[in-house]
């Protein structure tokens, strides 16, 4: 009755956890991407520069990775559901008090860490809901609530300068905020729904043979236990080791290409109202990559390692070939390759995650790889701005990012020959005891 109870539904309610998770995805980091409509009115505002200014979506994002293993642990020891009410609660916070706007600092501990810790409270365990709800659908899932960024990030764009234009940027960011207690509302939404560790263990004790009764209590006992604490213990696990890294390398390439696409542009001299479009483009080929790529993934036809390792290795391709574009038209066609093909990715990393570590493990897991993929993301851009002054050329940050995916891309089919091999070693451990089963008098006769 136990497995009955605990086993991923694959649909029904599940997909009212869905829509929930990718509206809490449009409402966190689409509002982190549209942010930056905001940064000429603070820095005039308050009469700044612009390094100083930039601090407040610094301080966001670095918040929003090192709060994800706080909100795993929050998921594991609580619920998902009462993490992302507070995260909601918590971005609301930071938007609405940012409207005082007393000064840079205020702006910093409300603006940046309040709303990069609602960020994180809301973002890591609407992700992870999503794949406790599901198992064989599990990349669809995903796929479909991650695109919610991609969505709401077309919008936000023209309706927060209509905000700003109307209300000033103090009004504008008490009106976000509160549209962002909307994530409390997908929060309720977000019904808790049993470990599959349980669903695990229950079936551990279908197998236990009936003479073991003390060794099932003893399960029984500990089952529900043993996964109530933030696994740390998967520092020590080569698999996840080997895909924390391969994060950390991608997410110093992935940072890259959104920063230098636009001065690339102008270097190129193509006109402003152009350029713009090139974001938008980016935008509808990612969420277009993100479905297409999920879809694809629920079929099982291609193990999602390696349909991760293909497209990282596309992405790579595109940003090579990107700064070879010399005009408008062929640089929009690179965009579009990149776009879509880092939406493909998106699409199936969290998948592979969790078929890296297993469901038991795997709100531990997310809270670790984001705080272990964000130093990818803080040495990125940096590096590639380094490597840009010294080439004295934009198209040295793109090659820089294709390079790091490549490299990448290494480590992924490491994860996978791993994989294989710790497979087949299982399968010769158990496949002589099962074939002298039928044959003991073969036995005898090698004794004799």
């Amino acid at each position: 009755m136990q497995a009955k109870d605990t086993n991923p539904p694959d649909g029904g309610y599940g997909w009212v956890v869905v829509v929930s998770a990718f509206i809490v995805m449009g409402l966190t980091a689409a509002v982190l991407k549209a942010f930056g409509l905001f940064f000429v009115e603070i820095q005039q505002h308050f009469d700044e520069l612009a390094s100083t200014t930039s601090w407040i979506t610094s301080v966001t994002i670095a918040i929003f990775h090192l709060g994800a293993p706080i909100a795993s642990s929050l998921c594991v020891r609580y619920t998902h559901r009462a993490v992302v009410i507070t995260g909601g609660l918590l971005a609301f916070s930071g938007m609405s008090l940012g409207f005082l706007g007393l000064n840079m600092v205020w702006m910093y501990a409300t603006t940046g860490f309040l709303q990069g810790l609602g960020i994180s409270f809301s973002w890591t365990p609407a992700i992870s809901i999503v794949s406790h709800y599901f198992s064989k659908k599990r990349a669809l899932a995903n796929a479909i609530a991650s695109a919610g960024e991609c969505a709401f990030a077309f919008t936000f764009g023209p309706f927060f300068q209509w905000l700003i234009s109307q209300y000033g940027w103090k009004g504008a960011l008490l009106i976000i905020g509160g549209i962002q207690l909307n994530i409390c509302v997908c929060g309720v939404l977000m019904r808790p729904l049993a470990s599959s560790c349980l669903l695990e263990a229950s079936h551990s004790e279908t197998e236990t043979p009936a003479g073991n009764g003390a060794s099932r209590m003893d399960k029984e006992d500990k089952s529900p236990i043993t996964h109530k604490t933030f696994n740390w213990m998967l520092l020590r696990r080569s698999e996840f080791v080997l895909y924390a890294i391969f994060g950390i390398l991608a997410a110093m390439s992935f940072f890259v290409p959104p920063l230098f696409l636009v001065p690339l542009s102008y270097s190129m001299g193509i006109d402003e109202s152009w350029t713009a479009s090139l974001l938008s483009i980016l935008a509808m080929v990612d969420f277009a990559g993100r479905l297409l790529c999920g879809w694809y993934a629920n079929l099982h036809v291609t193990k999602t390692v390696h349909l991760l390792t293909m497209t990282i290795t596309l992405i790579s391709t595109s940003l090579m070939l990107l700064p070879l574009a010399n005009n408008y038209l062929s640089l929009a066609i690179f965009t579009g390759f990149y776009g879509f093909f880092f939406g493909t990715t998106v699409a199936v990393h969290i998948t592979v995650l969790a078929d890296v570590v297993g469901m038991p493990d795997f709100d531990s897991a997310l809270g670790l790889f984001m705080l272990i993929r964000s130093t990818g993301g803080f040495v990125g851009p940096p590096l590639a701005g380094l490597i840009v002054d010294m080439a004295g050329d934009y198209r040295a940050g793109f090659y820089m990012a294709g390079a790091t995916l490549v490299l990448s891309a290494g480590f992924l089919v490491t994860l996978d020959q791993l994989q294989q091999r710790k497979e087949r070693g299982s399968r010769t451990n158990t496949k002589p005891e099962k074939s002298m089963l039928p044959y003991p008098s073969l036995h005898l006769l090698k004794l004799q």
